[in-house]
């Protein structure tokens, strides 16, 4: 079975993770120092400060933002449900827009019609989905004609661009998740990027319990630190991740080239964004989904469906008072779309023969 999702660890990984577990120092330390200054470097800027997850991450990047109780902030609602989580736990109240449907990205018309709706947005909280930019230059306009705090998901999209800048560095905060089926990866862990030095220091204080210094604690924090073991997995990880998007970019460039189905709408990268392909996502039409993982389940190739429901309509949000009675009216092209979408293999892993296989398995179903 060609797997949906494979982590490329190497000797180098196993080697730096040996020497931590030799040095005897295994929690947070001069490693975790040299990840987030590495990391920094990568994107050319912001202040970063490493997390246990990317959850985490997004969650600390929200409360250095100084998220409060009430705050309302718009999210998309075709995502996964840490996004909007992370929104409920800093105190505030999502509010879920559509998306675009080329991208699957959040829709800045639905935005505008959300800030058009309601008074008192505080934030705007975007998604790269599957390693694709939002549109930068729309959202951001919208942002400054509002006066609204902007934080970017890059949980997808390490590494991947609006014309030419890294995403990550637009926003407010942002963070990124080194999940094992990410683009790189530390096995657990993700990264907060602030703007603000402050906003930064505040950040580092708060996953390590409000700390000020050794047995004084300035305020009540977390414990979301990232390990020593984690850090040296990612330093090496990160020398590797261009060139993993690379091979990925080679892969997503032989299916859009090769892939030739009546039932089947590919992704398509639009002008100004430079895509990373967390995963190669398609649309099955006709309501042929369920056919078609059966047919590739049986030709050897895994599939996964991200996402089958939208955020409001998970039992969780929909036994609270956090969601508006009629969210659904605006939500007419995520409820399409989650009916039709479905992810192939593309990670770097993947052979030439594999390749091929995935290619005639699905031109022939």
């Amino acid at each position: 079975m060609i797997k949906i999702a494979q982590p490329q660890i190497g000797q180098e990984e196993i080697e730096a993770v040996s020497a931590v577990l030799r040095s005897g120092q295994l929690a947070s330390g001069e490693g975790v120092a040299s990840f987030q200054k590495a990391f920094s470097e990568y994107l050319t800027q912001g202040f970063c400060v490493a997390a246990s997850s990317g959850t985490t991450a997004l969650e600390i990047a929200l409360r250095a933002l100084e998220i409060k109780e009430g705050d309302k902030i718009i999210t998309t609602a075709f995502s996964f449900i840490a996004t909007a989580n992370v929104i409920v736990h800093a105190g505030g109240t999502p509010i879920f827009a559509d998306i675009d449907e080329t991208t699957m990205n959040i829709s800045p018309e639905s935005i505008e019609q959300i800030l058009q709706e309601h008074e008192g947005v505080k934030a705007i909280l975007i998604v790269h989905l599957f390693g694709q930019s939002c549109d930068m230059d729309q959202i951001q306009q919208i942002a400054n004609r509002y006066q609204l705090l902007l934080i970017e998901d890059c949980a997808q999209a390490h590494g991947a661009e609006w014309k030419g800048r890294k995403l990550g560095t637009f926003g407010d905060a942002s963070a990124f998740s080194f999940y094992p089926t990410k683009n790189m990866t530390t096995a657990e862990g993700g990264m907060v990027v602030l703007k603000d030095k402050q906003a930064a220091v505040f950040a580092s204080q708060l996953i390590q319990h409000g700390i000020k210094e050794r047995n004084q604690f300035e305020f009540i924090g977390y414990n979301y630190r990232l390990s020593e073991i984690s850090a040296a997995i990612g330093l090496c990880q990160l020398k590797k991740l261009d060139r993993f998007n690379s091979v990925r970019r080679d892969h997503a460039a032989l299916y859009d080239e090769n892939i030739d189905n009546f039932y089947i709408i590919k992704p398509q990268e639009v002008l100004g964004a430079r895509h990373v392909y967390n995963q190669y996502t398609l649309r099955i039409l006709n309501g042929m989904r369920d056919a078609f993982i059966a047919h590739m389940e049986k030709e050897g190739v895994s599939t996964s469906i991200y996402y089958p429901y939208t955020i409001p309509e998970q039992d969780c949000y929909k036994a609270t008072d956090l969601v508006e009675k009629d969210y659904n009216r605006r939500l007419g092209i995520s409820n399409s779309i989650k009916k039709e979408v479905v992810s192939i293999p593309v990670h770097p892993g993947l052979t030439q023969v594999e390749i091929e296989r995935i290619i005639t398995a699905i031109n022939r179903f």
